[in-house]
């Protein structure tokens, strides 16, 4: 067996070779050669796929080496086209898929099928006709794979015919060689000059015809050879360089990364140590799986924090809610959102693994080992070099809840180059916003759909009812304030609050939720040995404050209260603030300190349904108003209620575009 081996080994790498070869030197002559294009207005808009519209190119076998220029002018006009081109299954036409592929033109394998032998013909019909379908542009060369030379087969105008789509005729012609093949082949030449030529768009009829009486398809194409010959030899002025479109973001930053890729297992030891990493897992994020990837097609959603996390849980569970076929990775970047996602997103079809960090090497492990058909992002989670890597897979990639932060579009500017390459190619970006969608598209994110925040569309938390009946027995007819989501320094103040508020309320009950759980045994050390939630500790009638380090558990904490304070919020820590549509859902009444710029447009939403408190006699106060006066607290609650409820309908809107990449 050893034989064997080492001579598929040989052979795969003699291959690799001469692919690389063909690659380097077609790449190098039409990069030097200058261009002309004479495209007709109504083609230009087919062929760079303005407004998603979508065209069968055909052009004849011999200018298929010419072809990638083309693509690369496309491109250059719209960085989110995306392109097919058919190719036959023999050996010859996988060197080409191999050849051109880097350049993210990708094929379809196939041909018709002759004496009774099954080229993969209907195969390939199918896959192009789902390709004109979701926004692709296909290329079929119509006497191909073997001719006869310049005498069109049925295929273009059948596929044109059966997807509605117009025919693009293209001729081309360059400073090159022909070859001795059946079709004598155009091998380029360095440093010439070349041009591209094409016909307005043929619509097929019933008939099978196209609509020009006087002209058929082969005729057409034929005189466009004819014009490329006698433009590349006659040039005007207008000529243009081209070459392949950058797919990596930035080179700096992946060289960063591949540097500093020997030290970071060092680092996430030191983080696994600190009880930052999940132990037996910290090479996940090496891009090693820890499981294998389910048979079938997979779709990726990567949500880097809890806040994330909970937003595209309505959003996963309308995916596999419309397509009970697929599988779902969801990855996160922290210990907290896995857990979440242990928690809220239990399904025989999803898959949890945590993020490889951004060095290119990992990226392209997790990628390789995954290999998704589509990748959702969240919020503001953008990395050149993963990003990089599924562009230049020509894997459809799309932003939810996009959200781009004043200070985040100050960076980026100082980068526009990066962020162009990294938002261009995405199939589709939904912002939060209007403002953050102004912003994304400013720095080349042109395809959007309309904004919408997801965060008001999650439903609402979820509760074990056993425990909350049982929790509301130990509590009775107490009081409860809840401060939720809180940061260092915060607690002092609600301490300090709580205490203004029991002069009024003497039995208040107190419920302190820290956003980070680990936080816990501190902050009850500071409240005279406070019960923990995480010790399964329970509050008696003499604990003034108790302390619920766990996580997923809001939804019970924001049910037992009667009002409730969001964190992160306040002067005395960096601030932010966090989602208060979780407990408005609920049916609290909710306070925030002023710093919520992380939230600003949610909050906006909920205008005065929700109290701003900027200290502990601010927050005091409302408490004690909210406790004394129960039907205007309601009233408050219902319409924050009605507000966190509006987008009823955005997740299965957005599952539904999502679902369509992945025909």
């Amino acid at each position: 067996m050893a034989v064997p081996r080492v001579w598929k080994s040989a052979s795969g790498l003699f291959r690799s070779i001469v692919v690389g070869a063909i690659r380097a030197y077609l790449g190098f002559a039409l990069r030097t050669t200058r261009w002309t294009f004479k495209i007709d207005p109504q083609s230009y808009l087919y062929l760079t796929s303005q407004e998603g519209r979508t065209a069968v190119v055909a052009f004849w076998h011999e200018v298929l080496p010419l072809t990638p220029a083309l693509w690369w002018w496309a491109e250059r006009q719209n960085p989110a086209v995306h392109l097919r081109v058919l190719v036959s299954r023999n050996s010859d036409g996988r060197v080409i898929a191999d050849v051109v592929a880097p350049w993210r033109i990708w094929s379809i394998a196939g041909s018709s099928n002759t004496r009774g032998k099954s080229k993969g013909g209907a195969a390939a019909m199918l896959r192009m006709r789902a390709s004109l379908l979701h926004g692709c542009l296909v290329a079929i060369t119509p006497d191909g794979p073997c001719g006869p030379r310049r005498q069109t087969q049925q295929g273009a105008e059948a596929l044109a015919r059966l997807v509605g789509k117009p025919v693009i005729p293209m001729g081309a012609s360059c400073r090159a060689i022909r070859l001795k093949s059946w079709d004598k082949m155009f091998f380029p030449l360095p440093f010439g000059r070349g041009v591209f030529v094409s016909g307005a768009p043929l619509w097929p009829t019933p008939d099978c015809q196209m609509q020009d009486p006087a002209f058929n398809l082969q005729t057409h194409m034929n005189n466009l050879m004819e014009q490329a010959q006698v433009e590349q030899q006659h040039p005007a002025a207008g000529h243009i360089a081209l070459r392949p479109q950058v797919t990596c973001p930035s080179h700096i930053w992946k060289g960063v990364g591949a540097l500093l890729a020997p030290a970071l297992p060092l680092y996430l030891r030191w983080r696994q140590s600190k009880g930052k990493e999940v132990a037996g897992r910290v090479r996940e994020k090496m891009g090693f799986a820890t499981c294998p990837r389910p048979s079938g097609k997979l779709l990726w959603f990567h949500a880097a924090s809890v806040g994330e996390a909970l937003s595209i849980l309505p959003l996963v569970q309308a995916c596999l809610r419309q397509n009970g076929h697929i599988t779902v990775l969801v990855t996160t970047g922290t210990v907290t959102a896995s857990t979440i996602v242990a928690q809220r997103f239990a399904h025989d079809r999803v898959v949890h693994q945590f993020m490889p960090l951004d060095v290119p090497s990992w990226c392209q492990r997790f990628l390789n080992h995954w290999a998704p058909q589509a990748a959702v992002f969240t919020e503001s989670e953008l990395w050149p070099t993963v990003l990089g890597a599924c562009h230049a897979r020509n894997l459809p990639v799309v932003l939810v809840n996009g959200r781009m932060s004043a200070s985040s579009f100050r960076f980026w500017q100082r980068v526009p180059g990066v962020a162009q390459r990294m938002l261009a190619p995405f199939a589709w970006v939904s912002a939060r916003t209007e403002e953050d969608a102004q912003r994304l598209r400013s720095l080349g994110a042109n395809s959007q759909l309309s904004p919408g925040d997801l965060k008001t569309a999650a439903p609402p938390l979820p509760v074990d009812a056993q425990v909350l009946a049982d929790l509301q027995a130990v509590i009775g007819e107490r009081p409860v304030f809840v401060a939720a989501s809180t940061h260092a320094g915060e607690e002092e103040v609600i301490a300090r609050a709580a205490h203004i508020i029991r002069q009024t309320y003497p039995n208040l009950l107190s419920i302190i939720v820290p956003r980070h759980p680990e936080r816990g045994a501190d902050i009850a050390s500071r409240l005279n040995s406070a019960p923990r939630r995480a010790q399964n500790a329970l509050p008696t009638e003499r604990d003034a404050f108790w302390v619920c380090d766990t996580l997923g558990e809001l939804g019970l904490f924001f049910r037992l209260g009667d009002c409730a304070f969001i964190g992160n919020s306040l002067p005395v820590c960096p601030g932010g603030g966090h989602n208060p549509f979780e407990p408005a859902r609920l049916g609290c009444a909710v306070a925030t300190g002023p710093r919520v710029h992380n939230f600003e447009e949610v909050y906006q939403a909920l205008h005065e349904c929700v109290q701003v408190v900027q200290d502990e006699q601010s927050l005091a106060a409302w408490v004690v108003r909210m406790l004394s006066c129960p039907d205007a607290r309601a009233v408050l609650a219902q319409q924050a209620q009605a507000v966190a409820t509006v987008n009823a309908t955005l997740p299965d809107d957005l599952a539904h575009q999502i679902l369509e990449l992945i025909w």
